[in-house]
């Protein structure tokens, strides 16, 4: 498939179908708006038996993005599992342009590599299933167990999640607590929901941690699932909840878009980061610099939840918490969730000598030297708490992929690497599928020149942590 074909994609117009192409009267193109639109003028039944026809196709046109971008196979790394025993996937999957290869690349200056057209499309901002749609999306192994639990169907009519399994979290993932790291993992290998928290951690949080756990496993209505006939669920809906992404205060990998750019084309997919470690971490969101924990909480539900838009949040039936008690009991849960076990790590976050292999303790040299990954992922936990612009926009010209206009990132947050092979895809996006990719990625753009057995010792180094 020519590069062409895969950056395919009509420029979406800045109208005010931002999100429910189709649903409503669209503004003209010269009348740009930040507003989603309320008022639906098209029958629920008729927007619904619509986009349930468009689907197949939309399902095969972003296969066919990700065919060309990455190799899907599902072949783990020999003896590397997560902390939970699911195999960790193995090796670089994203495809390079023809005539081209690795070493090659790297020295090359971004110039060439933007007026050559060879920056690897799996290094590109990665789009939603529906860029033009967006919303909260599910693996399928997620839909199916909170259905299970609590008969609570996250199933869109319109899109299914698009990334296959082997490249995700292990589901349910262990849960550790910084309070009581005697107990292991505390989830005793359930999901937990409403329906469940209470057995599991009465005893052993407190009546305020209980509470806020309550609240994090509590369905709120939200752009997609709610009770409106704007919404992307065949029946009047309940509602999410915070960990039904940040399932077990870990990751499942579900997706979305930020909630705080428009136009639409130009909104990030954004991979659900874990919430272990969260207690020393100083931002919070991505991009949005949010300061503490505990307002990362009530943007979410507030305005993340609706997309962004505190009218359609209004006229959904938006959760307002209440900050000085609902608040702050969520956060003080989330601060409790543990980065798993690393029983190759000293105390202060470096390999412990005569546990670690050489390949390992080669990759830990090459982290705080020639790769210099320590710049921004200082131990003990691998952040500087910091924001960082790689300005991936000097590979590449300005273009769209699938409804995706894709230029500048931005800067974007230093996200810890303590427990990183847990946590596929990778960056904020999702699109990097293995820690292989993540090097090759950082090793292009950052201009290191580093060797194939450097980068192998680094990929070791890192699942280490």
């Amino acid at each position: 498939m020519s590069r062409a074909a895969v950056t395919a994609g009509l420029a979406l117009p800045f109208t005010l179908a931002l999100g429910l192409a189709g649903s409503a009267h669209a503004a003209p193109e010269d009348r740009p708006t930040s507003y989603h639109p309320v008022v639906i003028t098209e029958d629920f039944a008729a927007i619904k038996e619509r986009m349930e026809r468009e689907k197949p196709n939309l399902a095969q046109t972003q296969r066919r993005l990700l065919d060309a971008r990455y190799d899907l196979a599902d072949r783990p790394a020999p003896g590397v599992t997560m902390s939970k025993g699911k195999p960790v996937q193995g090796g670089v999957r994203v495809k390079l342009p023809s005539g081209t290869n690795w070493d090659d690349l790297g020295r090359m200056s971004p110039e060439d590599i933007r007026g050559k057209h060879l920056f690897p499309a799996g290094f590109m901002p990665l789009p939603h299933p529906n860029h033009a749609e967006g919303g909260m999306l599910f693996p399928q192994f997620a839909i199916d167990e909170i259905n299970n639990l609590e008969q609570r169907d996250l199933t869109r009519f319109d899109l299914d999640y698009d990334l296959p399994d082997h490249f995700l979290p292990e589901f349910p993932a262990p849960i550790f607590l910084t309070t009581r790291p005697d107990l292991g993992d505390v989830s005793q290998g359930k999901l937990v929901s409403i329906r469940n928290y209470f057995e599991l951690f009465n005893g052993i949080l407190n009546p305020k941690q209980l509470e806020g756990l309550r609240l994090l496993v509590t369905p709120f209505t939200q752009q997609q699932f709610n009770p409106t006939d704007d919404r992307r669920s065949e029946h009047p809906h309940q509602g999410v909840t915070c960990l039904d992404c940040h399932a077990n205060g870990h990751t499942n990998a579900a997706t979305h878009l930020v909630g705080d750019i428009r136009p639409q084309e130009a909104r990030h997919r954004l991979d659900t980061p874990t919430l272990r470690g969260v207690n020393i971490q100083q931002l919070f969101g991505s991009q949005r610099a949010l300061k503490t924990v505990e307002d990362f909480t009530e943007f979410e539900q507030r305005a993340a939840y609706f997309d962004g838009d505190i009218v359609m949040a209004a006229k959904k039936g938006v959760n307002v918490l209440e900050r000085g008690s609902q608040v702050h009991f969520m956060g003080e849960f989330q601060a409790l969730l543990d980065f798993p076990p690393a029983p190759k790590l000293n105390v202060e976050g470096r390999l412990i000598k005569g546990q670690a292999s050489e390949q390992e303790l080669r990759g830990e040299a090459l982290f705080h030297g020639k790769a210099a990954c320590a710049g921004c992922h200082a131990p003990p936990y691998y952040t500087d708490n910091l924001m960082h612009n790689l300005k991936t926009e000097r590979f590449f010209e300005p273009q769209n992929i699938n409804g995706r206009l894709a230029r500048a990132d931005g800067p974007i947050k230093t996200f810890p690497l303590r427990g990183i092979k847990d946590s596929p895809p990778y960056l904020h996006d999702g699109r990097l599928l293995t820690l292989d990719d993540t090097v090759e990625f950082f090793n292009l753009v950052l201009q290191r020149g580093l060797t194939a057995e450097e980068k192998a010792d680094l990929v070791a180094f890192l699942r280490t942590l």
